[in-house]
Order: structure tokens, then C-alpha cells, then sequence
């Protein structure tokens, strides 16, 4: 496993707006949100890439992004160039055509000229704009194992919230054989009735077929979405799996947030504030990182 981890690249989707979670998101991207105290929401998904031991990263900005950029520039030099490890920012280039970044999709494919450098066996795309604790070696053996072209990391989710996300219909060997993007009538787990399951925005793509479907998608007046377009576009031409999410925060149930709009952001800082929190910082097995800015202890006695 340890030369499967790195043969891989991980590209971070890191340029969204957080529009709804405005007035947090006026002077910075979503990702560079405070979360928690004094993690950024992104410190959760490259915590998960370093305890994964994916140590190439490349993180696609946009919108707002200078502290999200000092926040990896300062906070996030612990892997080794002399190995060939890197995690390295990827701002809008042009390289491809005129337009800035259209969509999660053509993040990735204005930027294929510098992921297929690196030469990759398997390409990891996830969103940096999540809280959750996972194993990305694991959701690889998975991909390895089912000789999978595509899998996403998926997890259970009550059928009455099921509309917010991108629904993922599976047979018996976990394929997926339909896929729709926050349905009106999103369908349920055979077995289980009331819940459906739920793409989380993290993919494992073998690279050739990614650049073939990005070169497609590009080719057409698409939205430019993993989840609305190339996503449901690959299940008709190749085996395309889904992993059912393993949780390394070790509680009771699944802990994963999109934390989307200012309510969802409080609930899930709200979460963190009991004796045994939902969302637990302080394991030493899944160390989470930051930046931590070099200041002077608290002074709480004055003349």
C-alpha cells in the first residue's frame, strides 16, 4: 500500500464562494473559514490526506483566496520536497480557453496540463469544505480491489434531508447504477427506507478516464459539475463503484458536514461543545493540524 500512496495525487476543490455563509465568507473562501477555534475548514481534509499518507497535494483556489493561501503557505510545510511530496496551490491560470473556473469539473481539467505531470496511477478529487475524519487508503484498497474505473465515498442519510445532496443508486456489489444530483424524490437504500445514500464529494478516478470525461464535458454547455454532469456521464461507460463511508471519529454515527449555510455552521461548532463531543479534536490516533500563530501566553493578572 505504502507505493500506492505514492503513486497517487490529491487535488483539493478549494475555490468556492460559500455563498450561503455569508457574511463569514465577505473576506475569505469558504475553505479558509475559521472552525472549531483555530482550525480552517480545509485543515480537515488535508489532516485526512497526511494520516492517509498522501503527501502530493495540489489545492485548486479562486475566489478570495489570499488567507486561504497564507493559511497553507505558513501552516502546511510539513511534508518533504526532497521526497516528492508537495502541497502546492493551483490559482486560475487561463490555461485553458479564457474563463476562470466554471465548476468543480473545470477546476480539474484547466489544471490536467499540471496533474498529468506528476504522473499519477490514481487522481483523488475532494472538496476542501468538509468536517469529517477519514482514511483515503482505505476507499484506495476499495478501488483497487473492485478494479473500479471511478469510486466516491458515500454515506447514509435520512430520506427527509436526502434532497440536499447527490444521491447514488447501487446493486448488491456496491455499483453504482444511477446517480442524481439533489432529487425531488431521492430514492431509498434497498433494505433501509428511510435513508438514502449520499455522495460526500470525494473521488478516486483512474487518470485516463478522467481526462477523457473532462475533455468531453468541456466539449459541451454544461454546468461543469463532478456530481450534475460527469459523474452521471461515466456510469454509462465505465464501472463506476461506491465506497460506504468508514468513520476514523469512532463515535456511535457518522460524522460528515457540509457546512453550507451559517445554521449548519453553527450546529456543527455547536457539536463540538460537549463533555464527549460529537466531533471529537483531541484524538492522538488522527491528529488534526493548523497553523498556530506564535503569540505570547494569556495574561489574566493586572495592577
Amino acid at each position: 500500500m505504502p507505493a500506492l500512496l505514492d503513486d497517487c495525487l490529491v487535488i483539493v476543490l478549494a475555490g468556492g464562494a460559500g455563498e450561503r455563509l455569508y457574511p463569514l465568507t465577505k473576506d475569505r473562501a469558504k475553505p479558509a473559514v475559521y472552525f472549531g477555534g483555530p482550525y480552517r475548514i480545509i485543515d480537515f481534509a488535508l489532516s485526512n490526506c497526511i494520516n492517509s499518507g498522501l503527501r502530493r497535494i495540489f489545492i485548486a483556489t479562486q475566489y478570495k483566496s489570499l488567507s486561504l493561501n497564507r493559511h497553507i503557505r505558513m501552516g502546511w510545510t510539513i511534508v518533504s520536497e526532497e521526497l516528492g511530496e508537495f502541497v502546492e496551490i493551483l490559482p486560475p491560470q487561463k490555461r485553458v480557453g479564457e474563463q476562470w473556473y466554471q465548476g468543480t469539473a473545470d477546476a480539474v481539467y484547466q489544471n490536467l496540463y499540471s496533474i498529468m505531470r506528476e504522473n499519477p496511477r490514481h487522481l483523488i478529487v475532494l472538496s476542501g469544505d468538509h468536517v469529517y475524519k477519514m482514511d483515503y487508503a482505505r476507499m484506495l484498497r476499495f478501488h483497487e480491489e473492485r478494479g473500479a474505473a471511478v469510486t466516491l465515498a458515500a454515506i447514509e442519510v435520512p430520506l427527509a434531508e436526502a434532497t440536499r445532496f447527490g444521491i447514488v443508486a447501487i446493486n448488491g456489489e456496491e455499483r453504482v447504477v444511477g446517480f442524481a444530483e439533489k432529487p425531488e424524490n431521492p430514492s431509498a437504500i434497498p433494505g433501509s427506507p428511510d435513508y438514502a445514500l449520499a455522495s460526500m464529494g470525494v473521488y478516486i478516478f483512474d487518470p485516463d478516464v478522467l481526462v477523457r470525461a473532462l475533455e468531453a464535458d468541456a466539449a459541451q454547455a454544461t454546468t461543469h459539475d463532478f456530481g450534475k454532469d460527469v459523474i452521471p456521464a461515466l456510469l454509462r461507460e465505465v464501472p463506476v463503484y461506491a465506497y460506504r463511508f468508514y468513520d476514523e471519529n469512532k463515535k456511535a454515527s457518522k460524522y460528515w458536514r457540509d457546512i453550507g449555510t451559517v445554521d449548519a455552521y453553527f450546529e456543527a461548532n455547536m457539536d463540538l461543545c460537549h463533555v464527549n463531543p460529537e466531533f471529537n479534536l483531541y484524538d492522538p490516533e488522527w491528529p488534526l493540524r493548523t497553523y498556530q500563530l506564535q503569540a505570547p501566553p494569556a495574561k489574566f493578572v493586572f495592577a
